[in-house]
């Protein structure tokens, strides 16, 4: 490539090829951090009575240790992914992934709760840390056309990681103890770091910007389209603003921006209130109404699994026919489902468990969702940050969430009456998007224009 010959221009040289195994294997990797991210989320709760019973210590005792891994991933998603910018998403995902490896390991010979509580903090950082630098990686080499059914694709990794902890967790605790589990929980991402050191590629974006390697980031485009000559010297033109370092993280609530990103945050916190209350309570409510275990196992099952099917069918529909009005509808049948939901206790069992997985499509789904929008939403510069902090202050809702449906069913509201009034958040969170794909027509966003499309604000004069 001569200094005559046009520069590869950015977003645009991902976007207008096929995907390559390259990409194929960097996406892979990230889901794979994401899985880990998961099983190492949810083994927890399988392990803690077991480790209740060994220490000798009350239930009551164990709430910090399920805390702690919250606070620590607050922390990760405000605090620690916003480093990114200065380090790569490679290195903290990497990073991440170290920290709660090593952090998971040494709870494997933890004696006491406080001890165990320190390591969960750590832990919890590690994986905040690791997990949006992992989202903006996956939608930085995923053409527009397919990003965000690729974001949802590695956040499925999330949700299947919750369904192995409960299998190998089942397995291992009957013969080998509740420490076991942990020791799986920690040599499995750290097999998986030096594969990463050796084959996840650093973001582009950084490399011709901050990361000053921009020969790195031309053998990376290489890879991806072996035509090009391999002995050129790099040139790059980024069009994406973000890119070009004129976004900082700041700048997300500076006047242009401020209505978008706080909006965007009410709706994380909203579809993650809903989701850890559907998680925490809805196998409390069932069994308090005297529906079998089986029956409870199933039903929480089905949100789940309702969440993963759902992403196979969201994820094309907002690349192809817009990322706001596929989401917008996605909660709307979420409001609806929540009404069914709520006419279920009194109907036939099929009809319950139906509800169930409808209920997971539009809560789980929808805030697998939320998250592939969050990474259109955002510039590829602060892409991390963007959905760290929307992460983080969603995670609010998902400490609240609970604890609002635990007081109304101690205070004695019915399960229909719970069910009915989950699916106004709902419906608020629907307007909401709907109102950002609207504003962004009506702004001129390519977000919305083009379905795909990563950058929705509008140029600023210098």
């Amino acid at each position: 490539m001569s200094s005559s010959t046009q520069p590869l221009s950015l977003p645009e040289f991902i976007d207008g090829r096929r995907i390559s195994r390259f990409q194929y294997g960097a996406i892979s990797l990230t889901g794979l951090v994401m899985f880990l991210d998961g099983f190492d989320t949810q083994s927890i709760n399988y392990l803690a009575p077991h480790i209740a019973q060994e220490w000798g210590v009350s239930k009551q005792l164990l709430g910090p240790i399920f805390s702690a891994a919250l606070v620590g991933l607050m922390i990760g998603y405000l605090l620690l992914s916003p480093l990114s910018d200065r380090f790569g998403h490679k290195r903290l995902i990497i990073a991440g992934t170290t920290v709660f490896a090593v952090s998971t390991l040494f709870s494997v010979w933890s004696t006491g709760v406080t001890e165990l509580v320190v390591l969960r903090l750590i832990t919890g950082m590690g994986l905040g840390a690791a997990a949006p630098s992992a989202i903006a990686l996956t939608a930085e080499y995923s053409p527009k056309r397919f990003r965000a059914s690729f974001v949802l694709a590695i956040y499925c990794g999330f949700s299947l990681g919750f369904v192995v902890a409960g299998l190998v967790s089942g397995w291992l605790i009957p013969v080998h103890g509740w420490r076991s589990v942990f020791l799986v929980g920690a040599l499995a991402p750290l097999v998986l770091v030096p594969i990463m050191v050796k084959f996840l590629p650093e973001s582009l974006t950084f490399l011709i910007g901050r990361g000053g390697n921009p020969g790195r980031a031309y053998r990376y485009c290489c890879r991806i389209d072996r035509s090009l000559p391999r002995d050129a010297r790099p040139e790059f033109a980024v069009t994406e603003q973000a890119a070009a370092g004129r976004v900082k993280a700041r700048e997300l609530l500076s006047r242009e921006w401020v209505l978008g990103t706080l909006l965007l945050w009410l709706v994380f916190a909203i579809n993650l209130g809903e989701f850890y209350a559907l998680q925490s309570w809805l196998p409390t409510i069932m069994t308090d109404l005297d529906y079998p275990l089986t029956t409870v196992v199933t039903a929480t099952t089905l949100t789940t699994v309702g969440g993963i099917v759902i992403a196979f069918l969201v994820g094309p529909a907002m690349d192809r026919l817009g990322a706001y009005g596929s989401l917008g509808i996605l909660y709307l049948a979420g409001t609806v489902f929540l009404v069914i939901m709520a006419l279920a206790f009194n109907s036939p069992l099929w009809v319950l468990l139906l509800s169930a997985f409808l209920i997971g499509c539009s809560v789980s789904g929808g805030q697998k969702s939320l998250i592939a929008l969050a990474a259109m939403f955002y510039p590829a510069a602060v892409r991390s940050t963007g959905v760290g902090w929307a992460l983080g202050i969603g995670r609010v809702g998902g400490i609240i969430g609970p604890l609002v449906v635990g007081a109304a069913w101690t205070a004695g509201w019915s399960a229909s009456a719970l069910f009915y009034a989950q699916a106004v958040p709902m419906l608020i969170s629907a307007i909401i998007v709907l109102y950002l794909g609207h504003r962004n027509r009506r702004t001129g966003s390519s977000a919305t224009t083009e379905p795909a499309r990563s950058d929705p604000f509008p140029a600023k004069s210098e």
